[in-house]
């Protein structure tokens, strides 16, 4: 009996040990995803792209020998939930490596947490706020380890409109063009109106007050009224595509004579095909040099991730997958780097985002787009690739028929290099 429970004693000490060194052996990374919030029309193609992209990068090999055990949660773009789930990420017993985070509201919240903690964070905001690491700028607190891949959704506005100053100009229309922005009250929709608006002023526009419509889908009657009697002529679309499809809905039923411009997570594929002709003609930035099926090298290394959730390969990927995809890659790159220069976690792994110049991760040749980031300036690209949706004909029906038949396209429209002006980091 004693020599029985000696070895049971020896088997669970043994037990423990082999899963202490296999959660030694494993790289944490947390996951912030929107699968059931107000973003969740973009957050679910994104957040699946994470999870696909770590998943084959396990599958292939994981980062330095290490697997990634990544903890991914649906925190319905609550900023609470976000907080509670930080410092379950942040304990000393079970701190993450690194976060791939999502919303703005949640991101800026957690700025300061990232740099006391030293965990960095490559989030779905596209805040400008997020770019300047030394707070230098004084337009924003500093935001060492917040990192995120594409232009942000400041200097996408600013590129839509000096699109639409050319636009104008191309229409000889008389007097000055009507600018407005619109969007919910929050942190999300308003982090580039400053911005846009002192560019609008600077290119010549009438500003007209912002108009608001909720994050969620709704009937906006009233804002296109207003839009109307207003005589706007380009209107910023703050919010994600859900509530946007709304907007644009009941502006073509009103007869509202104006052009859209979407953020970066206000018009897509699936969209397209909801909002129907009400889409047609929206102009919007892509983060990715190619969308779903485009011709290019790493459009391959993407079909290839797509497999992990979808054997059949069948499933059409919207432009938020792909850029997921790049975004966790880079994440994966940076973190392979700190593996073999010191350990995957904290300063290292920002370190590793300052290695490359004009870097797109292995594979994705063609498809992300070739960003910089540096200690004293996160603007990882000032490239902005401006595409216009195209409706010719009924949207109902599968999206790679509509896709495949050109019933719905991604029409490239221009691409626009921002200089890299000082005074404009952080804002």
């Amino acid at each position: 009996m004693k020599t029985k429970s000696l070895l049971s004693t020896a088997s669970l000490a043994l037990a423990i040990a082999v899963v202490s060194a296999s959660a030694q052996a494993q790289i944490a990374i947390g996951h912030l995803a929107d699968y059931s919030g107000g973003t969740s029309d973009v957050g679910t193609p994104y957040g699946q792209a994470v999870a696909d992209t770590f998943a084959w990068v396990n599958k292939n090999g994981g980062v330095g020998g290490k697997q990634l055990n990544v903890d991914t949660n649906d925190y319905g773009y609550q900023v609470p939930k976000a907080i509670a789930l930080y410092k379950k990420w942040s304990a000393p017993d079970s701190k993450v490596a690194a976060i791939m985070g999502w919303g703005t509201a949640d991101t800026e919240a957690l700025t300061g947490f990232l740099a006391q903690d030293k965990i960095p964070d490559l989030s779905g905001s596209y805040a400008a706020a997020l770019t300047d690491p030394e707070g230098v700028s004084g337009k924003a607190k500093p935001a060492p380890y917040n990192f995120f891949y594409g232009p942000s959704y400041s200097d996408s506005l600013r590129a839509m409109l000096m699109w639409a100053a050319d636009d104008w100009k191309a229409k000889g229309k008389p007097g000055k063009a009507k600018f407005v922005h619109m969007g919910a009250n929050h942190p999300y929709p308003n982090a580039p109106k400053a911005a846009g608006e002192a560019m609008a002023t600077e290119l010549g526009f009438e500003v007209l007050p912002p108009l608001v419509f909720a994050l969620a889908p709704g009937d906006y009657s009233a804002q296109c009224l207003s839009l109307k009697s207003s005589g706007a002529n380009y209107a910023y679309l703050g919010n994600t595509a859900a509530s946007n499809i709304s907007v644009m809905k009941a502006c073509k039923t009103a007869g509202v004579d104006i052009q859209f411009m979407g953020n970066v997570w206000g018009m897509d594929e699936n969209a397209a095909k909801t909002a129907g002709d009400a889409a047609n003609g929206v102009i919007f930035p892509l983060r990715t040099a190619v969308s779903w099926g485009g011709d290019a090298p790493g459009m391959k290394t993407v079909m290839e991730i797509s497999k992990m959730s979808d054997p059949t390969g069948k499933v059409y990927r919207p432009v938020h997958y792909i850029a997921a995809v790049c975004s966790a890659l880079y994440m994966k790159e940076a973190l392979d780097w700190a593996a073999k220069n010191g350990g995957a976690a904290g300063d290292n792994v920002v370190k590793g985002f300052y290695q490359k110049k004009d870097w797109v991760p292995a594979g994705m040749e063609g498809v992300c787009n070739p960003s910089t980031w540096t200690d004293k300036d996160h603007r990882g690209t000032l490239k902005v690739e401006l595409y216009r949706t195209r409706i010719a004909g009924a949207t109902d029906g599968d999206l790679n028929d509509l896709m495949a038949k050109g019933t719905i396209k991604l029409e490239k429209v221009k691409t626009i290099e921002l200089p890299r002006k000082p005074e404009l980091l952080g804002w």
